[in-house]
């Protein structure tokens, strides 16, 4: 008697489609082609992406956790759109946390330390150069936790990336232009100072670096972007 073939278990295509959806929605926030406030509507998703609303509604959870949408009960999916007030604390933490890392940092660099941060400078520089904006704004702000990291410990590496995460996307939703061609410089001149053990030129260097990057931001909450989500994500 002939067995009947047996069907493959379908959660290995699932995932394939939620990673597909995540990282397009993640792309589309990091390059600032959705509007700050603007509801991702379930049906318009769904038909633009060609799936089922239960995929999507895992992706939308799994993006509301991270902190890139925001969730509202009864209502659904939205992206950020944070104050200037908001914008300036998330700064003003960073500041303050990240200068008592490169206080701990500085002439402290063990060679494969700056072997670590030297490459990852490298491969911002190669983002930029090939036009990938949203690798570009993930490796600028991966930099930053990449100190954190070579300085010790988990949970203030946690931390860390939290606050770099919402610096990301609000660079994304207000100044998504290729415009932060400096972010690789002022890295590479920070491990200078840090290797150097010159804590007030590497102190000089965070704190100028993340004040540009806030500035930058606060003076174009204005930018306009997309609402129309067969446009952003069909294209």
């Amino acid at each position: 008697m002939a067995t009947r073939p047996t069907t493959p278990p379908p959660a290995a295509d699932e995932d394939n489609v939620e990673d597909r959806i995540y990282a397009s929605i993640t792309t589309a926030l990091l390059e600032g082609r959705l509007r700050p406030g603007a509801q991702l509507v379930e049906r318009d998703l769904a038909a633009a992406f060609a799936c089922t609303r239960g995929a999507l509604r895992k992706v939308l959870a799994r993006l509301g956790y991270e902190g890139k949408l925001v969730l509202e009960a009864n209502r659904g999916a939205f992206v950020p759109s944070p104050s200037e007030e908001n914008v300036r604390e998330v700064y003003r933490a960073r500041q303050i946390v990240e200068a008592g890392i490169v206080t701990a940092l500085c002439g402290a660099l063990s060679t494969q330390d700056r072997r670590a941060l030297k490459a990852h400078v490298a491969s911002e520089k190669k983002a930029l150069k090939s036009g990938r904006v949203d690798e570009q704004v993930r490796l600028a702000g991966h930099f930053h936790v990449l100190l954190t990291q070579i300085a010790g410990g988990a949970e203030l590496q946690g931390f860390v990336a939290q606050l770099v995460a919402k610096t990301e996307l609000y660079k994304a939703l207000y100044d998504p232009s290729k415009g932060t061609t400096c972010s690789a410089d002022e890295h590479a001149h920070l491990i200078e100072a840090l290797d150097a053990g010159d804590l007030n030129a590497a102190l000089d260097a965070m704190r100028t670096h993340l004040a540009e990057l806030e500035e930058r931001v606060v003076t174009r909450m204005q930018a306009g972007a997309s609402d129309d989500l067969g446009v952003v994500f069909r294209g």
